[in-house]
């Protein structure tokens, strides 16, 4: 199944926790969004990164999703595994493997997103119960 939404970031709070060698530096990232769409609901985000001396970075995160898939409300964790090359973020997310709660549980699926920066981003979630 698939379930189209539009989502916005509502707060980036982004700390540096390491300097590394070269002018890299990891990071930790508090993030909340919106979701609008088939997926409706707030997501928030944590995110490490570890950034290059150019600013590209690598990134993981885990984001719970509480809200409405459809019309089964409920929550949900994805985790992110991505990278951030010349303003473009690339990432997967993947749901956790029985993080699905309520009339979610037992939810499997994934999100393929690429994008530069926007006021607002659209994705596919693919997934199955």
């Amino acid at each position: 199944m698939k379930a189209k939404t539009i989502f916005k970031i509502t707060g980036w709070e982004e700390e540096k926790i390491i300097d590394l060698d070269e002018g890299g530096k990891l990071t930790r990232a508090h993030v909340g969004k919106i979701y609008e769409g088939e997926l409706k609901g707030e997501g928030t985000v944590e995110y490490l990164m570890a950034y290059r001396s150019d600013g590209s970075a690598d990134f993981v995160g885990y984001e719970k999703v509480e809200g409405r898939l459809k019309d089964m409300k409920s929550s949900f964790i994805f985790e992110h595994r991505g990278s951030f090359k010349k303003g473009v973020a690339s990432d997967t997310w993947t749901v956790v493997e029985g993080s699905g709660s309520g009339q979610l549980s037992g939810i499997t699926g994934s999100v393929h997103f690429e994008e530069g920066h926007k006021e607002e981003y659209e994705v596919i979630f693919n997934y199955e119960l």
